[in-house]
C-alpha cells in the first residue's frame, strides 16, 4: 500500500499508479469523507450515480417525469455556468 505524506496546506499527492489505474486526472473531483479514524476518498461520479438511482426510483413512483428532470437539468447547467465561467 502506498503511503503519501501530507504537505503544504493539507494537500497531498496520490501516486502516479493509484491515478493511472484509477483513471484520474488534474480535472477529476474527489469527495473526502471522514470515517472513524480514516479519510474515504471516492470520485465525484460515483455521487452522480446514486442520484440517478435516486431519480429512477421517484420516477418509477410516478412522483417525478423525464420533463421535469431535463428542466431542472437546464436550470443546474445555466447556474453551474454562471458560477463557474461567469456566463
Amino acid at each position: 500500500m502506498p503511503a503519501v505524506k501530507m504537505w503544504g496546506r493539507g494537500q497531498l499527492t496520490i501516486p502516479a499508479s493509484v491515478r493511472k489505474e484509477l483513471h484520474l486526472d488534474e480535472e477529476t473531483v474527489l469527495n473526502i469523507v471522514k470515517v472513524g479514524d480514516a479519510l474515504l476518498l471516492t470520485q465525484q461520479r460515483l455521487v452522480g450515480d446514486a442520484l440517478a438511482g435516486k431519480a429512477q426510483k421517484e420516477m418509477d413512483k410516478g412522483d417525478l417525469s423525464l420533463e421535469d428532470l431535463l428542466e431542472d437539468l437546464q436550470k443546474q447547467r445555466k447556474r453551474y455556468n454562471r458560477e463557474r465561467y461567469g456566463a
